[in-house]
């Protein structure tokens, strides 16, 4: 595929071509706001939050769906940007609780990371009715408040990518539009497998993984990449570590790849059981029953085995 040559904030780059205004932007380093997007799932283009001004064009178009060209010139963050991308900050922040003190996703929220970026503060101009859903705590490890949604479709397009679930999807119209289940029952009462892809593609506080809460703001938390081994699929996960101490596990990658599953999130829980032996078991005589690590492994027999084969 032959490249193309534009312009973005007055940097010129050669792009492959297809690709997209907010992937070539990427490419330079200049980070344009996303809300719907997610690499690697279909862009919906609907937050609008990604728009750019391009010379020639009447109206500001949304980067993360609109395919470069030869030629094009555009802006990031010209005053039409920046005012187009203030006003539907005040929109959602005007419909939005603002407990970001207590927050389990302070820290790592789009809304609040844009609405500093853009000096965005509430009260804002179009304050009015708010929504007052009730939070759904029924799911054990999935913790909803769709009061804090913002309807980037995200989570449901991240479910339909897991086997074609569509556990959740839009439902209603208007002001009272909302993600819900089929039937708009209880998470628990669904066909979700649980597996958190919604939780971790979630910009906002909608979603929260319950194993986590209460537990350190995520800046609090050391990372480390490690391999799931509770079976042949071999996902990636970051283990998350607070004070030396094991505290819950995320998935690495979002939107691509095998789900985290439940044996894989939950599996770290037996770290910090406090009936955990340090000791193994063998089966003898139909019992388990608790031996030494030279015992079990039979060290001799082992160096035995090896040393023959050498020969």
């Amino acid at each position: 595929m032959a490249d193309i040559t534009l312009t973005i904030n007055g940097q010129k780059v050669s792009v492959p071509e297809g690709i997209t205004v907010l992937e070539a932007a990427e490419m330079l380093g200049i980070s344009i706001p996303t809300f719907c997007y997610e690499k690697d799932l279909t862009a919906p283009g609907a937050c609008r939050i990604c728009v750019v001004e391009i010379k020639g064009w009447k109206n500001l178009p949304p980067s993360c769906v609109t395919a470069v060209t030869g030629g094009m010139e555009v802006q990031t963050e010209s005053p039409a940007v920046v005012e187009a991308r203030k006003t539907i900050l005040e929109l959602l922040v005007a419909n939005h609780p603002l407990d970001c003190m207590t927050c389990e996703k302070s820290g790592n929220c789009k809304l609040q990371d844009y609405a500093y970026r853009y000096g965005v503060t509430s009260p804002t101009p179009f304050e009015g009715e708010k929504h007052n859903w009730e939070a759904d705590d029924s799911n054990p490890y999935i913790y909803r408040d769709l009061n804090k949604c913002i309807l980037c479709g995200k989570c449901v397009a991240t479910c339909r990518a897991v086997e074609e679930r569509n556990v959740i999807d839009f439902a209603s119209r208007g002001f009272n539009t909302r993600i819900a289940t089929f039937m708009d029952t209880e998470l628990k009462d669904s066909s979700c497998v649980y597996c958190n892809r919604c939780v971790t593609v979630c910009p906002v506080g909608a979603l929260t993984d319950k194993t986590l809460m209460g537990k350190g703001r995520v800046w609090e938390f050391e990372k480390k990449e490690v391999t799931c081994t509770f079976c042949e699929s071999g996902c990636k996960f970051i283990i998350n570590y607070k004070d030396g101490r094991v505290v819950g596990v995320t998935a690495k990658e979002a939107s691509a790849g095998r789900p985290l599953c439940l044996k894989g999130r939950l599996g770290t829980d037996l770290m910090n059981n406090p009936d955990r032996t340090d000791l193994p078991f063998i089966n003898r005589d139909g019992e388990f029953v608790e031996v030494s690590w030279e015992e079990a492994l039979g060290l001799g027999n082992i160096v035995e085995k090896i040393n023959s084969l050498k020969k």
